[in-house]
């Protein structure tokens, strides 16, 4: 009886101690990290991205002047590389974050913002939610005059303690305090006039936490009260965002997703992150852990970033899994010293397969000052991305609705599907062959689709420096807006038309999204021993239809009416494609005999 009393008290003893433990764990991990039990209020379903957003970005970190942004836009431009966004990343303004362009660095803001908007580009800007009294790099550097005055109105979180960070010390701006949001967004006003288009979010709110001695505590006091590391995050990347639409309903941000072991959840709440990329890498295969390399110089990482290529592929494949959309990486790394031209080749590859083509950081991003080699094969797959855009749209507009998000992984190293229809094996390494596992179902190979390859089976491929493993799914539809011909799918005639590559493999369909006005256009492709049968319903568009077929159709027909070999449509025996332009139709109905 003594020894089941004393067995019950000790379990019981065991019993408090695991609750205390508990306890403790969810007060100090679980809630400040991850934001349990609230963790379903923290990711809605991704917002809509737009379609801007999607198209190629361009920056670099070496030079931060309106002269050098001008010479790379006109050197782009010049040896016809596409470029949408451009993004201006610290320093750009006087101090950090007082949204006061640094007129030495930037000449005539109001002029200059406005020569790049009338030219066709959109202007994302750098910022985090810090109140510096010191600022490294930019033209005021002490500024604690700047900073009391905000501290003094009780605009800071915890408002006597300041927090070193990569880009100085200062404090949080308190996004519970009304005025605070209201003195901080009136700041931000002198550039939304200038009709900005986004803000690079950068991962600052992340260090909102304090030392309790060597113990780190997540929380800090607001004017209402404790927030948590993870409740600060959450209000930084949202308010933000929410703000900017208020100025442009274009409006977009960029923000971490996953970034290794940091922030389990994800750095911003999926329903507000209509771009995000991961980072920051150096110009590496690999990290410099793996290799042992350290003859490169680190510049400006954040988070002790010492990751490289596969490091990026990893994240963009954990934050999609997560449930992240639209992702990307800096092509080539963000930081070090001179870029290896097969690394920056194989990452603009893989990132003609990504979300978000984000060309920057440190290193020569001019191209032409590079090797032949490489501006011709970037150029390529620029263009390549910029021709998906419509494809990647759909999945914009359908993950928004609760369907599944743009890249899935699936077996296989570092392999995803991106969208539906396309899978893709990244070359994560300095080496032309790469091993590829095809999922279930029949494939065809990017650059040569004209055998038909079984699913289900593992192969090993040399892949030569212009190309990269990507495969089609038999039965796919994949929408493309071309206008250049460096892709080898059409050419500038195909400018203002939808090109539609079509697979036909028993019923497949595709819903195409306009941007402009949200109206979508849906095929529909069914084939059968003796035919395949093609229909376009909703919002018309001027559409070039390229079917894979195996030799020269009987008969083509458009709305019951026969079309004419050569004259409406013409068949290209060395591709195996049936190539249909059509400008203007009736019902859309197709009908391609064998």
């Amino acid at each position: 009886m003594k020894n089941s009393a004393r067995i019950r008290k000790r379990l019981k003893a065991v019993l408090i101690l695991l609750g205390i433990l508990l306890l403790l764990s969810y007060f100090y991990i679980f809630l400040p990290l991850w934001g349990y039990p609230f963790n379903h209020k923290r990711h809605g379903n991704p917002p809509l991205t737009p379609a801007w957003a999607l198209e190629c970005w361009l920056w670099e970190d070496d030079i931060n002047t309106a002269q050098r942004v001008d010479e790379l836009l006109e050197g782009y431009a010049l040896h016809d590389i596409p470029v949408r966004t451009i993004l201006m990343d610290s320093p750009w303004s006087l101090r950090y974050n007082d949204f006061e362009v640094d007129t030495v660095r930037y000449p005539e803001p109001a002029k200059w913002f406005g020569k790049l908007q009338d030219n066709g580009y959109r202007v994302v800007l750098w910022m985090t939610p810090m109140v510096n009294s010191f600022s490294k790099d930019t033209r005021i550097n002490q500024s604690e005059p700047w900073y009391n005055t905000a501290k003094d109105k009780g605009y800071l979180v915890d408002k006597d303690d300041q927090t070193r960070w990569w880009k100085g010390v200062g404090g949080f701006i308190d996004y519970t305090n009304p005025e605070a949001k209201k003195w901080w967004h009136g700041m931000q006003q002198k550039v939304f006039d200038y009709g900005i288009d986004g803000w690079k979010l950068d991962g600052t709110a992340t260090l909102l936490w304090e030392e309790l001695g060597p113990v780190p505590f997540f929380y800090k006091r607001t004017q209402e009260g404790l927030i948590t590391t993870r409740g600060y995050m959450d209000l930084y990347y949202r308010n933000e965002y929410s703000k900017g639409l208020k100025h442009n309903p274009e409006f977009a941000t960029l923000s971490r997703a996953m970034d290794r072991g940091y922030h389990p959840e994800g750095f911003a709440p999926i329903d507000a992150a209509p771009v995000t990329w991961v980072g920051d890498q150096e110009h590496h295969w690999e990290s410099k852990d793996n290799t042992g390399n350290s003859d490169e110089t680190k510049t400006d990482i954040a988070l002790k970033g010492i990751q490289g290529f596969e490091s990026a592929i990893e994240n963009v494949l954990k934050s999609a899994k997560k449930g992240y959309n639209i992702i990307g990486s800096d092509v080539a790394g963000f930081s070090g010293g001179t870029i290896p031209p097969r690394l920056y080749i194989r990452w603009t590859q893989f990132s003609a397969f990504c979300g978000l083509f984000l060309n920057g950081g440190h290193g020569e991003r001019a191209l032409w000052k590079r090797s032949e080699q490489e501006l011709e094969i970037i150029r390529k797959y620029s263009w390549l991305h910029t021709e998906l855009i419509p494809y990647m749209y759909s999945y914009v507009v359908q993950a928004n609705q609760g369907a599944e998000v743009l890249q899935r992984p699936v077996r296989g190293k570092y392999h995803y599907m991106f969208g539906d229809y396309i899978l893709v094996a990244p070359i994560y390494k300095d080496n032309l062959n790469n091993e590829v596992r095809l999922p279930e179902g029949q494939w065809r190979y990017w650059f040569d689709d004209n055998e038909l390859l079984d699913g289900k089976q593992i192969f090993k491929k040399e892949f030569p420096l212009d190309e990269f493993p990507v495969f089609i799914k038999e039965g796919a539809i994949i929408p493309m807006n071309i206008e250049r011909g460096y892709t080898g799918i059409g050419d500038k005639g195909s400018k203002g038309y939808l090109t539609l590559l079509i697979y036909p493999h028993y019923n497949s369909n595709f819903t195409v999204y306009d941007p402009e006005d949200g109206e979508s256009t849906k095929i529909v492709g069914e084939e059968t021993r003796e035919s395949v049968k093609i229909v376009i319903t909703g919002k018309k568009r001027a559409h070039i239809l390229s079917v894979h077929f195996s030799s020269k159709p009987k008969l083509v027909k458009l709305d019951k009416t026969v079309l004419s070999d050569s004259l409406d449509y013409h068949f290209d025996e060395e591709r195996n494609k049936l190539i249909i332009k059509t400008e203007e139709y009736s019902s859309g109905e197709y009908i391609i005999l064998k």
